[in-house]
């Protein structure tokens, strides 16, 4: 590939993430989990959902596990909050809430390139018409594990990956690696 390569990579500031497991099949609880968030868990395998203030997000991990992510900025303080709110919501029935915002950082990848760069180190099929805004999925990118999660395409890819710190320089370093083979 050549011509004008347009990617943005950056390091982003703390995220809170509170990882959640409850019964999808429990109506009730669901329906207090939503209140609680101001949004309902996603069902649909690798989807997210927006908080109704648009200050939070909830990805899909699996059948009964969701990522409850802050916005940028809202660190580990917000976390535990985030967890003990989903706890008192949860009113007995049996739920597990734990902040994990220490777990993961996150580094934004963003331009007209972003696809074309993630599909250096990413198996999955990243074309527009398949991972769309709102999609995310547990993956692998340059042998690092993340949560890579699409926030947008106005006005250009925006992908957020979620990665151990430990990987973080590493994804960082390769990708800025990779980007000079876009050119």
């Amino acid at each position: 590939m050549s011509g004008v390569v347009d990617v943005r990579i950056r390091r982003l500031g703390p995220i809170a993430q509170v990882a959640l497991r409850a019964d999808p099949a429990d109506v009730a609880l669901q329906a207090r989990l939503a209140a609680a968030l101001s949004v309902a868990p996603p069902i649909d395998a690798n989807t997210v959902v927006a908080a109704a203030d648009g200050q939070g997000h909830v990805l899909w991990l699996g059948p009964d596990e969701w990522l409850v992510v802050g916005r940028e900025g809202a660190g580990d303080e917000v976390g535990p909050t985030i967890a003990e709110t989903l706890q008192t919501a949860a009113q007995g029935a049996f739920v597990t809430t734990v902040d994990v915002s220490a777990n993961r950082v996150g580094v934004e990848v963003e331009g007209t390139s972003a696809r074309d760069l993630l599909a250096f180190g990413c198996a999955l099929d990243l074309a527009a018409r398949t991972f769309t805004p709102g999609s995310c999925a547990q993956t692998m990118v340059a042998r690092a594990g993340v949560i890579l999660w699409l926030r947008g395409e106005d006005p250009s890819p925006r992908f957020w990956l979620l990665v151990r710190p430990s990987f973080a320089t590493y994804l960082e370093t390769w990708l800025r690696d990779a980007e000079v083979g876009l050119g």
